[in-house]
């Protein structure tokens, strides 16, 4: 398979903090590569910087063979890379198709003045754009199977389905990566099955995946991979099996108070 993101001697610093500490990965295209460790490992800083919401003090990111370190959160997601958040961050006073719409608009052609012309007066193409648009969206909210709640305002959704919508919404830029931050926290062992679904099925699609997770039946039962961050470093990297019986990786994290057996 081939290499679609690597990173070598990743590092940032908060002032004096070292959040994240010369950490080196590679990923294959179709790979799921699962992040644990502990809270205040340095995990969402990690993927921070591979989103280029952050810029590494030191070390870079190499995406499809091209640097992507510090280009900024637009380039990269222009670029093919995409992100949910361990909080979920959605449009609450929009709909929940609208909130889809959002992430369809190809920003790489229409510029925002451009956008608001076009909501004024009638495109060119008489419309074409907006109805593929449309039509993008619906499959999107069918594919994360929300497409019930398509007119409700996103507000009123369960919180389960919250998550949906955000994962909908990144797959609305069409990304060849995507990252997740703790798309299974507060979710019930019924929605916990179905979110393991999901991302599968997301996968299944040839999207690359990499997911923060603290709940083990999730990150045990999709990752192909696991890597382990303590302090901010890598300590362990392999077959999830191997990994979640390290010694190191036990008393780092799998001992505290994370419930290893959830």
């Amino acid at each position: 398979m081939t290499e679609i993101l690597r990173t070598e001697g990743l590092t940032k610093y908060f002032g004096g903090l070292c959040a994240v500490h010369d950490v080196t990965f590679s990923m294959k295209e179709g790979e799921i590569l699962g992040l644990i460790g502990p809270n205040g490992a340095g995990k969402t800083t990690l993927i921070n910087m591979i989103s280029s919401a952050l810029t590494p003090s030191r070390g870079e990111i190499l995406f499809k063979g091209e640097r992507s370190s510090g280009i900024g959160a637009h380039k990269a997601n222009l670029l093919g890379i995409a992100r949910t958040f361990q909080i979920v961050r959605i449009f609450s006073k929009l709909t929940v198709l609208e909130n889809v719409l959002a992430g369809v608009v190809d920003r790489r052609r229409k510029g925002p003045w451009r956008l608001i012309a076009e909501s004024i007066f009638k495109p060119r193409d008489g419309g074409k754009a907006e109805r593929t648009a449309l039509e993008t969206a619906d499959r999107l909210l069918d594919f994360v199977e929300i497409s019930r709640y398509r007119d409700e305002k996103a507000e009123n959704l369960p919180y389960a389905l919250t998550k949906r919508l955000e994962m909908a919404r990144a797959l609305a830029t069409d990304p060849a990566l995507l990252l997740l931050d703790e798309p299974s926290s507060g979710l019930n062992p019924a929605e916990l099955n179905g979110q393991i679904e999901l991302i599968r099925k997301i996968n299944g699609q040839g999207i690359t995946i990499l997911i923060i997770e603290h709940v083990m039946k999730v990150i045990m039962d999709i990752s192909d991979r696991l890597i382990v961050l303590h302090y901010g470093e890598k300590i362990a990297e392999g077959q999830p099996q191997e990994v979640y019986s390290d010694p190191q990786v036990v008393e780092a994290y799998l001992g505290d108070e994370t419930d290893a057996s959830h």
